[in-house]
């Protein structure tokens, strides 16, 4: 079901026609995209493929394979962008994107310490010369889609 305003059931319309870095990986009930705006190559987005809007409204069977998601994500980032640890977030308050979705953010060794925790939220702040491009997301959910299938 396709809700006005909200970002995540807009592009899950368009699920077929989506490039790789909307759908990194997915099955029936979640799909994995690549964070727009975001300096940081390889910040994940996990969402459900179904408008819900609090994480108490997860059906049992979304709520069992979260967890599987977040680790199998997390260690193909690992895999991929050699970080030391991923971060796992969920807020879903900003305009446009209360559906809920969970942060994946791979912390990098070198991630400089006012970034690091809940400052790694800056990175969503950086003019658009700093951000990863679509091609560079492209690669590494190409990349990262590889990894998982492994």
């Amino acid at each position: 079901m396709t809700t006005p305003a909200c970002y995540a059931c807009a592009q899950e319309a368009r699920f077929d026609t989506l490039p790789p870095r909307e759908r990194v990986a997915f099955d029936q009930h979640w799909r994995v995209a690549h964070a727009l705006n975001t300096g940081l190559p390889g910040w994940l987005v996990l969402l459900p493929r179904r408008h819900v809007t609090a994480v108490h409204d997860l059906t049992d069977t979304e709520a069992a394979s979260l967890g599987t998601w977040q680790v199998k994500l997390s260690r193909a980032l690992r895999g991929v962008t050699g970080c030391v640890k991923t971060y796992v977030v969920q807020f879903a308050e900003a305009e446009g994107f209360a559906h809920v979705h969970f942060h994946i953010v791979p912390r990098t060794a070198d991630l400089p310490p006012e970034h690091r925790g809940p400052g790694v939220f800056r990175m969503l702040q950086l003019p658009e010369q700093q951000q990863v491009t679509a091609d560079q997301a492209d690669h590494l959910s190409r990349s990262l889609r590889a990894h998982l299938h492994d």
